[in-house]
């Protein structure tokens, strides 16, 4: 059984009806193997726990992102909700340490399964909005999405660079930027790096979790080089001979 002190304690959150959290760490496969035990899993704190959390994301980003439009945001909300997210955040818990499972679900690597890892960080999330209230819950989800809400704002930031590089460049140069992207994914997390050229000269590169975010991070680079190049002697003034 879990050692929910520890749970507590991981979470930094001292539950005034501890089953609830209990609750939120049983698997359906923990369920069918104890067939009349009268146990029920986190499947229903699941669906509550992401709708906790889609509003909180989403009130956060309308907040924080006046300027952002819609698109943008949906974007921005998909980042942080997604299953690859979750998982993240749950594995810097050890949910799966604290997992009730089945004996097949076990045998089976249930502890490190994407799917299960995510599914009891929105079960969690409900039992902590369910013993402790909004307010809490709230100050709970901003602790543990932190990182991820601070990547989301140097994306946005940077993500207006490919808007301001094209209107240098046509401006400048009558032309459009063109971007190359390379996918350097390894089995852990995605990864791309993305080249950006003007008439075929280099101007700048840039990494990233998605194409979007390294082709943004390789526009800014371009545009600090393009303004290098307002100094005599500097190899990109020659584009605007070409």
């Amino acid at each position: 059984m879990a050692d929910l002190e520890q749970v507590q304690s991981t979470l930094g959150i001292k539950f005034k009806d501890p089953a609830l959290l209990e609750l939120a760490l049983i698997h359906s496969s923990f369920i069918n193997e104890r067939p009349g035990s009268g146990l029920v899993s986190n499947e229903r704190l699941e669906f509550l726990g992401d709708a906790v959390l889609g509003l909180y994301i989403a009130e956060k980003l309308y907040l924080d992102f006046p300027n952002a439009d819609e698109g943008e945001l949906t974007r921005f909300r998909s980042l942080l909700v997604r299953r690859e997210t979750l998982t993240r955040l749950a594995v810097s818990l050890d949910l799966g340490a604290f997992l009730y499972l089945g004996r097949g679900e076990e045998q089976s690597g249930g502890r490190a399964k994407p799917a299960n890892l995510s599914r009891a960080l929105e079960a969690v999330i409900a039992a902590v909005y369910l013993d402790q209230g909004c307010d809490r819950a709230a100050r709970f989800i901003h602790r543990l999405f932190a990182g991820e809400l601070e990547r989301i704002e140097t994306l946005a930031s940077v993500a207006d660079s490919k808007s301001r590089l094209q209107e240098i460049v046509q401006a400048r140069f009558q032309a459009t930027p063109a971007y190359t992207v390379v996918d350097v994914s390894d089995s852990d997390e995605p990864a791309f790096n993305a080249e950006v050229r003007v008439k075929s000269s280099y101007l700048g590169s840039g990494r990233g979790r998605s194409k979007k975010e390294a082709e943004a991070h390789a526009a800014r680079q371009a545009i600090a080089a393009l303004e290098n190049s307002l100094h005599p002697g500097s190899p990109l003034l020659n584009l605007d001979s070409k």
